[in-house]
């Protein structure tokens, strides 16, 4: 999938979205003009217009990715060139340290482009990019590789599971490119190797590292104006954290489930790695303060009541405007790692960031391909995993959300799988929401809802050969919360675990799927009772129109 498809299906509108945008620029989301337009469009989507931001069953992503999903990636300035701070590009010696001090001084002058002409470097040592504005753009994922002989537990050290166990939490964190604030670095890796292993998100290692700024009163959900108690401390273009707490009834985390009726007679309280990821922690760029109204970046993603102690809050200084493009980053060829054993050959990871992306990027023989841990509003774009096979192609975690992933390749694996290892997919999990991936190849894996309750994701426009499974503990509880909406998808082998999902997840919404059957399926419903789900179009994959939810949304926005 290259520059010139993407073009295309970037600007191509799609079905009738021409005349509904219109429509809804003059302010008339369902205007006649738009029914007449929208001709032989899916029934769920008619629907969906009516009110998209508050569908029971389909979330709205259409301010997803980078810059509220802008079209084009920022082209910042060149500033620097690797060759010039000694980088080799014969793969003859370690570039590391060139890199690393390329991209610290042009962070530290207040950023720009790092470029990393044609060639192979070897690069011994992990590539970080820790201050914001700052982009490393080689010549092409064909034309420029770093060649990584070492794993992060060399690297960094052993990372255990602050959940205990003798797991390694290389198998879900860190990558070879690192993106994340370099404040959040240091103490993220100094607590790595004291082992006194860390929470990953966005108020640092602890949970309590954050400071109120205001108060907020009720709101429901796809509000973008909130009240708050005192706007003193806040200002345009400010990134806040949304913060809400449960209760003792868990009503907060039932209403993540959709408030169906199953969710208020399941057993909360046992699940003790999913309650460890509450207060639901959400950040936004403010875009306007009057008086007590402030205007966010995206709708309001649950309702807010008085019983979950609404409030933005300070988080870790984020990384912002970075970026990765341009190269193949390939790991040298061992065996994979047994489950959850993984030593950290890992691609590129996302920390702690909001606004920034990778595109043309491919990750080679990784334990674990694309990370996105406490990231939000992030694009990656014309990605690919390939490869003796890993672990988690795309993991998603730790309360990541609104990123989005298109023109995505999971290859299929050039070796056969080692005994012991497990193949997962395009991962989600950890509470984390509004997510999307788009017009997607899976040459093998799954759609790997990995418990710890992600609600309001979305997958839309992919092929699967679906061959990979699952993951989550019972104590990280349901795998699915509210929301989810698979739209046209294509499976070439028929199973239908992970992908049909009207029998499994609450207010969730299957559409223009082939025809599966069950068969090796582990997926099964969390909640008793009537889910409200909508199965759609079945066995028609690219039958419906649009054909893609993420952009027909996008189109539809203000």
């Amino acid at each position: 999938m290259g520059t010139d498809r993407h073009s295309l299906s970037r600007r191509t509108l799609l079905g009738g979205a021409t005349a509904v945008a219109a429509a809804w620029a003059a302010g008339g989301v369902t205007a006649p003009s738009a029914a007449a337009a929208a001709e032989g469009a899916s029934p769920l989507w008619r629907e969906y217009r009516r009110t998209p931001y508050t569908h029971p069953q389909i979330p709205y992503v259409g301010r997803a990715g980078q810059r509220a999903g802008a079209e084009h990636l920022p082209r910042l300035p060149v500033k620097a060139d690797v060759l010039v701070y000694g980088a080799r590009n014969d793969g003859s010696a370690d570039a590391a340290p060139a890199l690393n001090r390329a991209i610290a001084e042009v962070g530290e002058r207040g950023g720009g482009t790092v470029v990393v002409p044609p060639g192979t470097y070897r690069v011994d040592d992990v590539i970080r990019i820790g201050h914001s504005n700052v982009v490393l753009r080689g010549a092409g994922s064909g034309r420029t590789k770093l060649l990584a002989a070492r794993n992060l537990t060399e690297l960094v050290g052993p990372y255990g599971s602050r959940y205990g166990g003798d797991k390694s939490s290389w198998s879900w964190a860190g990558g070879l490119i690192w993106l994340c604030p370099k404040d959040r670095w240091d103490s993220l890796t100094e607590a790595i190797r004291t082992r006194a292993w860390p929470f990953e998100g966005w108020t640092g290692n602890r949970r309590d590292e954050w400071t109120t700024l205001t108060t907020v009163a009720p709101a429901r959900r796809g509000d973008r104006s909130v009240t708050v108690h005192d706007a003193s401390k806040l200002r345009r273009g400010q990134l806040v954290l949304l913060r809400l707490a449960d209760d003792a009834d868990h009503t907060l985390l039932e209403h993540m489930a959709g408030d169906v009726e199953g969710a208020a007679s399941y057993v909360w309280d046992d699940k003790t790695k999913l309650t460890s990821y509450v207060p639901y922690e959400w950040p936004v760029r403010i875009m306007a303060v009057a008086g007590d109204r402030v205007t966010l970046e995206r709708p309001l993603p649950l309702d807010l009541r008085p019983a979950w102690d609404p409030r933005l809050t300070t988080l870790v200084t984020p990384l912002t405007g970075s970026g990765v493009e341009g190269l193949t980053l390939e790991a040298v060829l061992t065996p994979q790692a047994p489950h959850l054993l993984d030593k950290g050959y890992n691609g590129v990871t996302f920390q702690c960031a909001y606004d920034c992306w990778a595109d043309d990027i491919t990750v080679r023989h990784a334990d674990n391909g694309f990370g996105l841990v406490a990231a939000s509003a992030c694009t990656l774009r014309r990605t690919r995993v390939e490869g003796r096979g890993s672990h988690h192609p795309y993991f998603c975690r730790e309360g990541s959300h609104d990123n989005l992933i298109e023109d995505f390749t999971v290859a299929q694996r050039t070796v056969p799988a080692p005994a012991g290892t497990q193949l997962h997919g395009i991962n989600v999990e950890g509470l984390s929401s509004h997510n999307v991936w788009s017009r997607g190849v899976m040459e093998m894996g799954t759609f790997d809802t990995h418990r710890g309750m992600p609600f309001a994701n979305v997958r839309t426009e992919i092929t699967v050969n679906n061959t990979g499974r699952h993951g989550g503990d019972a104590g990280a509880g349901p795998l699915y919360g509210a929301r989810f909406t698979h739209w046209n998808v294509t499976v070439t082998n028929e199973r239908a675990g992970l992908v049909r999902i009207d029998g499994v997840a609450p207010c969730s919404a299957t559409v223009a799927i082939s025809t599966v059957r069950e068969f090796d399926q582990i997926d099964v419903p969390d909640f008793a009772g009537d889910l409200r789900t909508r199965l759609e179009a079945y066995g028609s994959p690219g039958g419906v129109r649009p054909a893609n939810l993420y952009e027909a949304q996008r189109e539809l926005r203000r």
